[in-house]
């Protein structure tokens, strides 16, 4: 046990009425929602490396926060463990996930790197069977060390792509053996600054190549978790590889991985992109690739990844809605890859920010239930594509007709269509009706 969180007792759903602010308002784990429970519908999942690594530093800044974890021993290791059960715990979350620069210090060499991921693997697995916590997913670090600077799979040294590897292999076998339910790859620096030093044909294909390594070494261990994929834009890189949805869909189709492969969408890098959270989730739901979910939120004032907690319900709703219209997590989660301002030192800041952003998700959820449950929006929606189920429409879109009689049919029938309003502006309210 440690004395960081002395004083704070286990999160308890005390609803709407409460003035409690260590309380859930909205957040009840055993509520039924859609027939399942809120706590398998949403899969909360607490990130090691904001809520526990960070230093609290900015592009203009050092560290703020001191905590007595801090230090590259595995005694730090061990106590940094100790805190993030004592605050899984506190929070009840039923998921945690890490990279491995996260959990263990780094060694002088890839060897002392390895034994020290092993010993701190072990470390919580012994911490697991007194916890509800399990893993969400491992991923490996593969973009802060300096090695790292022109990537990782796409780096123009051989040295580099192998050394990625083999630690993506130590990964795994953490993940694996820990129970995860899934691995994801996040690309943090596969992508380019300048087109003049960059041989974009070259990088494509070790990456391609980096992830058939992945799938092949899953079945080879029998791992039965996902394979998801992050996208993000930009930052640090001037172009990311792996863009969007979009963009690694079109990878994953170019190399025959698409069946093996699912993304794990980020809110914030979903902003960053152009795009809203909601499209990234509803494309990757319609090309068969949702996977699971980092929750946060931009400030969209400052124009880069604030990585916040999440707050904005009517934003969430529309996230939830497409989950939930896609079937909802299988082996997917909502993970708060979000973390304090800098400004926030105090351990309660740490525990009252997972609980905000859960209680906004489950308020979110419940919103997005009944809305989907109702039916009207999904009417509505129908209803505006009701002239392509007759039978000329649905022969055309087969492709029983070429140009010419197309046009023949518009001549003959002395078609003369006019335009039919989107209604968005009655959708909008629509939609916030339920909340």
């Amino acid at each position: 046990m440690t004395e960081f969180f002395k004083g704070i007792q286990k999160i308890a759903f005390e609803g709407t009425e409460t003035e409690n602010e260590f309380a859930f308002r909205h957040y009840s784990a055993d509520e039924m929602v859609m027939g399942k429970r809120m706590e398998d519908h949403l899969r909360f999942a607490v990130a090691y490396w904001h809520s526990f690594a960070w230093p609290g530093g900015d592009p203009f800044g050092g560290q703020t926060f001191q905590r007595p974890w801090f230090g590259d021993t595995m005694d730090h290791a061990r106590m940094k463990a100790d805190a993030a059960f004592e605050m899984f715990d506190i929070l009840g979350v039923p998921f945690f996930c890490f990279h491995d620069a996260d959990v263990r210090p780094e060694g002088a060499d890839f060897a002392e790197s390895a034994r020290n991921l092993e010993e701190i693997t072990d470390y919580f697995a012994a911490k697991m069977e007194t916890s509800k916590t399990r893993l969400l997913w491992g991923t490996a670090n593969l973009f802060t060390h300096r090695r790292f600077m022109a990537g990782a799979a796409t780096n123009p040294d051989p040295d580099v792509f192998a050394w990625s590897a083999a630690t993506i292999k130590l990964c795994m076998d953490a993940t694996h053996k820990l129970g995860g339910q899934n691995y994801v790859l996040w690309g943090g620096r596969e992508g380019y600054q300048t087109l003049l030093n960059t041989d974009l044909g070259r990088e494509a294909e070790q990456a391609a190549r980096m992830l058939h390594l992945v799938v092949d070494y899953k079945h080879k261990i029998g791992f039965e978790g996902t394979i998801l994929v992050e996208p993000k834009p930009q930052e640090p890189s001037k172009h990311q590889y792996d863009y969007d949805v979009a963009t690694v869909y079109g990878f994953l189709k170019r190399f025959g991985l698409e069946d093996e492969v699912k993304v794990n969408i980020e809110q914030g890098h979903a902003i960053l992109a152009g795009h809203s959270f909601e499209h990234e989730l509803a494309l990757a739901a319609s090309l068969g690739i949702l996977g699971s979910i980092d929750i946060n939120r931009n400030d969209y004032q400052s124009g880069w990844d604030t990585d916040q907690f999440p707050n904005n319900v009517p934003e969430l709703m529309l996230a939830f809605y497409e989950i939930l219209k896609a079937g909802g997590f299988s082996t997917g989660g909502t993970n708060f890859d979000a973390k304090l301002r800098r400004q926030s030192l105090d351990p309660e800041d740490l525990i009252l920010a997972h609980v905000g952003g859960m209680d906004a998700c489950a308020r979110a959820l419940k919103a997005a239930a009944a809305m989907l449950k109702d039916g009207k929006l999904e009417r509505l929606r129908a209803e505006r594509y009701a002239g392509w189920r007759g039978n000329r429409a649905q022969e055309m879109l087969a492709g029983r007709y070429g140009l010419e009689e197309i046009e023949t049919h518009v001549r003959e029938a002395a078609i003369n269509p006019e335009p039919v309003s989107g209604r968005q502006e009655r959708l909008e309210n629509l939609v916030n009706s339920y909340l």
